[in-house]
């Protein structure tokens, strides 16, 4: 592996803000970035990314091509929480197991958003569908969890609001969350308003994106610091799980986007998908659907280490291996 591609991608200004905001934490600075702030930040990260994926969606089509990835990627988001939670359930029992399974099916926006900024730094190019296929990936993962504790748990996990919807209003929830939602419906105003649309928001959707990018990971690197005294308090096993299963996802997804054909940039984004784990929606949805899972188990695993891992060490490494192999 290219030494220089890892040192290139870690002194980057938003991966230093990170570490610097864990430091901050670390150090017991006062440093503070008011959630208001964080909201904002992650609501302009959002509709950017949509709106451009959704233009270059525009440009290059829908074709075989384009839709592919898309089921893929619902496909990888589905069986991932199965897999986990056989490794798991008699590991840290069912409904902690499907909370973590769930966790590590689903997806990180700012992972990937941080692979786009690293792609653009290279002047690799990637395709709209990626954007879509991020979006999607979000909700599969969330009901396989469910299902699983409702199957093994011998109980409706969510209680008697959640015995009384059934899965209707889970999946409501899943598909109207609000980061899907923004990145569904800027992907869809990028796509109907095409070049022109985008000409006309360009100077505030893309020149500051990089600044607001450093901003939002170096709240992200705070809160990271804040999570590592749970992390350790969950065991060697969790800790090695939250890395490996990673890089096994991401073996996978590079072969997958071998047999698809997806160029590099398509590739990277595709394995930093499979790659990545959720630590927003799937916590937010697991309050509700799996009160009995213990959030002090799977949001430092993917927070405090599986995020800090991808975008430090993992995206690089990522990319490496697939122009290695594609070129």
């Amino acid at each position: 592996m290219d030494v220089s591609l890892i040192l290139g991608n870690l002194l980057t200004p938003p991966i230093l803000l990170f570490f610097l905001g864990m430091a901050a934490t670390l150090l017991k600075s006062d440093l503070d970035i008011p959630q208001p702030v964080t909201r904002g930040l992650s609501i302009y990260l959002l509709f950017a990314i949509g709106m451009h994926g959704g233009v270059e969606l525009a440009r290059s089509g829908f074709q075989l091509a384009t839709l592919l990835p898309l089921g893929a990627g619902v496909l990888a988001s589905a069986l991932m929480p199965l897999l986990a939670f056989n490794v798991l359930r008699r590991k840290v029992g069912v409904d902690d197991a499907a909370a973590i399974g769930a966790t590590y099916g689903s997806i990180s926006a700012v992972t990937f958003i941080t692979a786009v900024s690293f792609l653009d730094q290279l002047g690799e190019s990637y395709g709209g569908h990626m954007v879509a296929a991020m979006a999607l990936m979000e909700s599969p993962a969330i009901l396989v969890g469910v299902l699983l504790a409702r199957r093994y748990g011998g109980g409706e996990p969510g209680g008697d609001d959640a015995a009384e919807g059934g899965i209707g209003p889970l999946l409501r929830e899943a598909m109207l969350n609000g980061p899907v939602f923004l990145l569904f419906g800027s992907l869809l105003v990028g796509l109907v308003t095409g070049e022109r649309g985008w000409e006309a928001v360009k100077p505030f959707a893309y020149d500051p994106f990089r600044g607001v990018l450093c901003l939002f990971l170096l709240d992200m690197g705070l809160i990271a610091a804040r999570r590592l005294d749970a992390l350790r308090a969950s065991g060697a096993f969790l800790g090695a799980f939250a890395i490996v299963v990673p890089l096994l996802a991401a073996t996978v997804a590079i072969g997958a986007s071998a047999a698809m054909r997806l160029t590099v940039g398509d590739a990277l984004l595709f394995t930093v998908l499979c790659a990545s784990a959720s630590y927003i929606a799937v916590p937010a949805a697991m309050r509700v659907a799996l009160p009995k899972a213990n959030p002090s188990l799977y949001l430092p695993m993917s927070l405090a280490l599986t995020f800090p891992f991808n975008i430090a060490l993992g995206i690089p490494l990522y990319y490496t291996v697939i122009t290695a192999l594609w070129r």
